[in-house]
Order: structure tokens, then sequence, then C-alpha cells
């Protein structure tokens, strides 16, 4: 299993992934591929998939960093991390947190943050198991 960074070319796999992750939105393909292609081209983003060397895909990542007083410093914030589920239990979530972190480290980030959405119950056990730390409550409002 290797990492591979997202390029345009691989938006179609990209659109699945992220149409998994959050199925109980719609999403518009042409503005979907609008945004992934900003989050290609902006130095504070990142997007890669889990790929085997016969090109078969295994999961995808992205993420963003940022300053913030909470970690006084840089945080990476991993928006999207998602899996086959055939492919859950074999390694590469891990292989696809790993990255992240490394990706983070190498930024100087002080933290790695997520949100997962409540009913994620299994998905909270993974990071949990990483090492992650439940430290707040998300809310979010639609405008």
């Amino acid at each position: 299993m290797k990492i591979k960074n997202a390029t345009i070319k691989d938006f179609d796999t990209a659109y699945e992934y992220i149409k998994k992750l959050w199925d109980y939105n719609t999403y518009d393909y042409e503005t979907t591929k609008e945004v992934y292609e900003k989050v290609l081209q902006d130095e504070n983003s990142f997007a890669f998939f889990a790929i085997e060397d016969d090109g078969t895909f295994h999961g995808f990542c992205h993420g963003d960093y940022f300053q913030t007083f909470w970690m006084s410093g840089i945080t990476c914030y991993v928006s999207s991390l998602i899996t086959n589920e055939e492919d859950r239990g074999k390694g590469y979530g891990v292989k696809l947190l790993d990255h992240a972190k490394k990706l983070a480290k190498e930024r100087g980030c002080k933290a790695i943050t997520l949100d997962s959405g409540l009913p994620r119950v299994q998905a909270h056990g993974f990071y949990e198991h990483y090492g992650f730390e439940k430290s707040c409550y998300g809310f979010e409002l639609a405008l």
C-alpha cells in the first residue's frame, strides 16, 4: 500500500468517497469539482489516497492547516477520512492518519483535530484507538 497525492484526474474517485462520507448531503458534481480543484491548489490543504501498486483505491483523506489561539500555533484539521467499507480493519485508515500526522509534524502543527458525525460510533472507536481524545462538542449553523 502506498500514499498517492490527489490530482485533478482523481476527482471522480474522490467524489465517490465524499458522497459516502457525508451521505446525508447531496452533492452537485460541478460545484464539488470546483471545491476539489481549490483544495488541490491551496498550500494550506492536503488531499491523498491509499492505493495499491495495481491502482486499487482503498481510502481518501483531506484536511487543512490553520492558525489557532487554542493551540498557540498551527493545527491540522482532518475534515475527510474514509476507507472502503470492505477494507475497514485492514490498516488503511491507520496509514492515512499516519501520513496526515507526518505532514502535520512537517508543518510544525501542535495538534491534529477532526470531527466525526454522532452516528459514526465505529469511527469514534477507531479514532480513540489511534490515540485521539474526545475534546469538545462540534456545532454547525447552516447559512
